[in-house]
This record gives C-alpha cells, structure tokens and sequence, in this order.
C-alpha cells in the first residue's frame, strides 16, 4: 500500500519508481538479459483479466490509467543496495485489510465528531446572537 505521505499512485516520487523498476527488471528472467526495457504500472482495478487469455497476459480497462518507466540498463548499484535491506514475511492480507478498515474508519468516526461539535457550537452561538436581538426579554408580563 502507498504510505499516506503520497495521496495518489501518480505522485509517486521519481527516486522510487526507478528503484522498483530496477527491481522488476532484476527480478525477471527475460527483462534481466535485455536492454532498454520498458516497465508498465497502474492500479490492480485497472487491470482486465478475462478467461480467453494467455497465463501472465493482461489488459486494461483504461489505458490513460497505465504509466511506463523506461529501464536503460541494469544498475548494480541499485539492486544491491535493496538487497542488502531486503525483508521477506508472512503477510496475511485479508487481516491486514481489516485492520486497515478499522483505522479509516475509527478516522472518519472522529471526524463526524469533530464536524458534529463544532456545527453543535455554531449552532449554540446562533441561538446565543438570537436570544441577544430578541426583544422577548426586555419586556415583563406586569
């Protein structure tokens, strides 16, 4: 998942996409022997899988969803670097979600809160500014 720092997977940092990219490259059997390479990225709704197709072929549902990063050749340096930092773990996905869901829930809770006592006060002070104006107490019933 996309840290919260980066608000949409087109904003992703430069830096970074030629580290991942230096990774697929490195990473594939075929892509790792050749030059000038070209990786393709775009979100996992936008990819069009239907049961006619080739195993590891896909399409797309919106191709202007679909972003290249050109790969000129295999840099060591990089993949060495990301190598040496490199961390497998068991990751259970569908607890993860969950966990994930509670968080953004638990925030927009917070801020239906937030946004409820604040449109409580204004309404507090609209009544306040109203009785002030009012003329009702000014007078007594003798």
């Amino acid at each position: 998942r996309l840290p919260s720092s980066v608000k949409s997977w087109e904003e992703i940092p430069q830096p970074l996409l030629i580290d991942c990219a230096q990774l697929v490259k490195a990473n594939s059997i075929e892509g790792n022997k050749k030059d000038n390479i070209t990786i393709i990225y775009t979100p996992a709704d936008n990819l069009k899988k239907t049961g006619d197709m080739a195993t590891g072929q896909v399409s797309f549902h919106k191709d202007n969803r679909v972003k290249r990063v050109c790969v000129a050749k295999r840099e060591n340096p990089i993949i060495n670097r990301l190598n040496k930092t490199k961390v497998e773990k068991e990751v259970d996905h569908e607890q993860e979600k969950v966990e994930r869901l509670k968080v953004e829930a638990a925030v927009r809770r917070a801020a239906a809160a937030e946004r409820k006592k604040t449109d409580l006060e204004l309404a507090r002070a609209r009544e306040a500014e109203k009785a002030a104006r009012s003329y009702d107490s000014l007078f007594s019933g003798e």
